[in-house]
C-alpha cells in the first residue's frame, strides 16, 4: 500500500533544476514541480545567526521577524532557508507573522531544516522511530503553515539501520506530499566522508527526495568527488563558507571551485551562504562579500 500511494504522489514529488539525466541514471522519473522561479537567486541559512538571535528586540542582537527586511533593505537577497532552532516559537500566531513579513519584503522562504535534537528516524527501537516520525510531521505541518516547498530531516552521526531509514523517509514523503512539500538530504554526520552518500540515498528512497548539498559539510577528501555528484541532483544549496582571514580569503577550501562545479552540471541556485560570526555587522559585511563573490562568478560564467 505504501509503494502504490508513492507511485501515486510521484507526480507531485521535489523539483530538479537541473538535468533530467541525472535522475534517469538513478532509475527515477523527472519531477513536474519545479524550481526555476529560483534560478539565480541568493539567500541565507538562518542558522547563520543562531549566536546572534535574540526572541525580542535587544542592541546589537537580531530578533527573526527582522531578518526579511534587514534581507531585502541591507543584504540583497531574498531568499530564507529556515532552521527550526531559529524560531522562538512554532505557535500558528508567530509562523503567521513571520510569513506575513517574509511576504511584505519579498522574500521566498524554500526549507525548513527540522533540526530537532535526540530523535532517530532509523532508531531499532519502533516505538522512537515513531515518537520521531511524529515530531517530523509537526514541523512539516509548521512547514506548510511557512509557504516553504521542502523540509530537511537531520542526519545523524551513524548510519542507521538502512531499511529503517528509508521506510521512515517515504513515510515522511507521504505525510508531506499532499501539502505539496518535498523532502531533502543534505551531507551531514554520517554522510560527511562519502561522495557518493546522496545520490545512493536518493536512488534507495524513490521519488519525493532531492539533494540539499552542504559545500562544508563534506571532509576536504570527500568535498569535490561529492559535490559533482550531488550537485546534479539538487534544488537548493547551503552555500557555507567558513571564517575568511585578513586579506578576505577562504582558506578552508575553494569557494569558487564549489561554486564552478555546480554550475559546470547545470545548477543555477539558489545559493544559500551559511556562515558565522559573533560581530552581526561584520557577519552582515561578509554575506555581502559572499553575494557580491556569487554574483561575479555568474556574470563570468555567463559571458
Amino acid at each position: 500500500m505504501l509503494v502504490q500511494r508513492r507511485q501515486m504522489l510521484a507526480g507531485c514529488a521535489v523539483a530538479i533544476g537541473c538535468s533530467n539525466d541525472w535522475w534517469m541514471k538513478l532509475g527515477l522519473s523527472a519531477d513536474t514541480r519545479s524550481n526555476d522561479d529560483l534560478r539565480g537567486l541568493i539567500g541565507v541559512t538562518t542558522g547563520s545567526f543562531q549566536r546572534n538571535f535574540s526572541p525580542t528586540p535587544e542592541a546589537a542582537k537580531l530578533c527573526l521577524l527582522d531578518l526579511p527586511k534587514i534581507m531585502r533593505d541591507e543584504l540583497g537577497m531574498r531568499v530564507l532557508d529556515v532552521m527550526t532552532a531559529s524560531f522562538p516559537s512554532m505557535e500558528p500566531d508567530y509562523l503567521d507573522e513571520f510569513r506575513s513579513r517574509s511576504e511584505k519584503a519579498g522574500c521566498i522562504l524554500t526549507n525548513l531544516k527540522m533540526n530537532q535534537p535526540g530523535i532517530d528516524i532509523g532508531s531499532e527501537n519502533k516505538d522512537e522511530r515513531n515518537r520521531a516520525i511524529a515530531i517530523y510531521q509537526k514541523s512539516i505541518d509548521a512547514a506548510e503553515q511557512l509557504g516553504c516547498r521542502w523540509v530537511r530531516p537531520l542526519p545523524l552521526s551513524e548510519l542507521p539501520s538502512w531499511d529503517r531509514y528509508l521506510e521512515s523517509y517515504r513515510r515522511l514523503i507521504d505525510y508531506a506530499a499532499p501539502k505539496g512539500i518535498s523532502l531533502l538530504v543534505e551531507n551531514y554526520g554520517w554522510m560527511k566522508d562519502k561522495p557518493d552518500a546522496i545520490p545512493s540515498l536518493i536512488k534507495a528512497v524513490g521519488p519525493g527526495l532531492a539533494a540539499a548539498p552542504d559545500i562544508g559539510n563534506w571532509t576536504n577528501e570527500a568535498r569535490y568527488d561529492a559535490l559533482t555528484k550531488a550537485f546534479p541532483l539538487a534544488v537548493t544549496c547551503d552555500f557555507k563558507a567558513f571564517a575568511f582571514d585578513e586579506k578576505g580569503e577562504h582558506s578552508a577550501y575553494d569557494l569558487k571551485r564549489c561554486f564552478q562545479i555546480g554550475w559546470d552540471v547545470g545548477y543555477r541556485g539558489p545559493w544559500c551562504f551559511e556562515h558565522f560570526h559573533s560581530s552581526l555587522p561584520t557577519l552582515f559585511k561578509e554575506m555581502i562579500r559572499l553575494r557580491e563573490m556569487i554574483e561575479r562568478w555568474t556574470k563570468e560564467s555567463t559571458t
